[in-house]
């Protein structure tokens, strides 16, 4: 597997990569492969949650549960996609919030990498998905790899902002220490569920100004053209 990751997550991770769950993942999307099946994202975007954001950079988490299953969506930072392609209904329903809580305007398009280079790391429990199949990788040992990465970010760090939408990410909070960090809880921004306590969660002023309490520099929210 061509992993294409920052050098300091790759110091933090290495004992990970040696273990044997680890080494059933990288089997188990060489056959799939070679069986001709189709998986998003392409290899060498699979880890770009660990190349945009330094571990050491790290200031808030992000935590989505699948990569996106159709052609051209997922590139290893979840809820983005790239620039061109249509902003999927949760991606809309967040620039929604985002303008009602920042009065940002909502983007034209939905590439969020300028987000992760701020010490945003968009981490999808699943690192991988099955064209047109969701949650089909969710059994391959991704979780566990993630858990280590929640777990490692928590035990390590100081004052991250977690932000965890939706039950799914919120069964997350056990893996962190909330004496030490900022957990920030919501509805999943899904149509099905924006309603039900997304909107108007203001995680975006409420991040910011838990950065700022610590000394850190807020995250610039606007989405370049």
């Amino acid at each position: 597997m061509n992993v294409n990751i920052e050098a300091s997550w790759k110091e933090q991770l290495q004992s990970e990569f040696e273990k044997p769950y680890f080494e059933n993942i990288v089997h188990f999307l060489r056959r799939e492969k070679k069986l001709g099946k189709v998986i998003y994202p392409a290899g060498q975007d699979i880890f770009n949650a660990f190349y945009y954001t330094p571990f050491h950079q790290v200031k808030v988490l992000l935590l989505g549960q699948d990569p996106y299953h159709g052609p051209g969506q997922a590139h290893g930072l979840c809820f983005s996609v790239l620039n061109g392609i249509k902003p999927p209904p949760s991606l809309v329903n967040i620039f929604k919030e985002l303008q009602d809580d920042l009065r940002i305007p909502v983007p034209v398009h939905g590439e969020l990498t300028t987000w992760a280079k701020q010490g945003v790391m968009m981490l999808n429990t699943s690192l991988t998905v099955e064209a047109q199949m969701p949650m089909s990788h969710a059994k391959i040992g991704w979780e566990e790899f993630t858990d280590a990465v929640i777990q490692k970010l928590s035990n390590e760090k100081h004052g991250i902002v977690f932000l965890l939408w939706g039950k799914f990410a919120q069964s997350k909070s056990s893996l962190i220490d909330s004496s030490k960090h900022l957990i920030l809880t919501a509805a999943h921004p899904s149509p099905f569920s924006a309603y039900n306590g997304f909107f108007g969660c203001r995680h975006f002023s409420k991040t910011n100004a838990w950065l700022k309490s610590q000394g850190h520099k807020e995250i610039e929210w606007n989405i370049p053209d």
